[in-house]
C-alpha cells in the first residue's frame, strides 16, 4: 500500500467505516499478514509515543518508555481482540478471530497516524491540539462501532456498542489481572498497601 493509498483509506474509514470494514474483511489476510501487521502497528505505535516524549516539556517518561508502552499496546491489542470476538459472539454475532484481529490492527494504524497529527498540532497550537484528541476519541469509537457491527453482522450499531464497551471493559479487567500476576502496580499503589 502506497502512502497515498493509505490516507485515502484513512479518510474513507471516517467517512464510511462500513465499506472499509468491508474491504478489509473481503481481503481474507492469512495468519502471516495478520501477525506482521500487528507487529508493524505496535512499532509505529512506540515511535510515535518516543517522538512525544521527545518534544514533552518535562520528558518523564510516564509510561516506562517506548518497549513498555510496545508491551502493553500489544497486550491490549491481543486482549481487545480476543474480548471483541466473545462478547459478539456471545450476543449472536459472527465474526471471527481474524476478522476482528484485521479491523482493531487498521484501527491501531489510525490511531498512530492520528497521534502524530496531534504530536504536530500540540506543538503548534496546543488549543487545536488538546481538542483533537477528543475528536480522535469521538471518531475512533464511531469507526470501531460500525466496525464491530459489520464484522458480526448483526445490522444494530446498539448491538455493536455494547459488545464495543463489553468487550473494552473484559480487556480491561484481564490486562489488570495479567499485570498483577507479573507484579506490575500503578505508581503510588504500593506505598498505600
Amino acid at each position: 500500500m502506497t502512502l497515498n493509498g493509505f490516507l485515502a483509506l484513512a479518510l474513507q474509514s471516517v467517512t464510511d467505516p462500513r465499506g472499509v470494514a468491508k474491504l478489509l474483511l473481503s481481503m481474507r489476510l492469512g495468519t502471516e499478514a495478520i501477525a506482521t501487521a500487528f507487529a508493524l502497528v505496535i512499532v509505529l505505535n512506540g515511535l510515535v509515543y518516543a517522538l512525544i516524549e521527545l518534544v514533552s516539556p518535562d520528558g518523564s517518561g510516564v509510561m516506562g518508555g517506548p518497549m513498555v508502552v510496545m508491551a502493553l499496546q500489544a497486550a491490549t491489542l491481543v486482549l481487545t481482540v480476543v474480548a471483541v470476538t466473545w462478547a459478539g459472539r456471545g450476543l449472536g454475532g459472527a465474526g471471527g478471530m481474524q476478522q476482528i484481529a484485521v479491523l482493531m490492527i487498521w484501527l491501531q494504524a489510525l490511531r498512530a497516524l492520528a497521534q502524530a497529527g496531534i504530536l504536530v498540532l500540540l506543538i503548534a497550537i496546543p488549543f487545536l491540539g488538546t481538542l483533537a484528541v477528543f475528536a480522535v476519541f469521538v471518531l475512533g469509537v464511531w469507526i470501531a462501532v460500525h466496525f464491530v457491527d459489520e464484522a458480526h453482522g448483526f445490522g444494530n450499531l446498539l448491538k455493536a456498542l455494547m459488545v464495543l464497551i463489553v468487550g473494552v471493559l473484559a480487556m480491561a479487567i484481564a490486562l489488570s489481572i495479567v499485570l498483577t500476576m507479573v507484579g506490575v502496580t500503578p505508581p503510588g499503589v504500593a506505598d498505600y498497601v
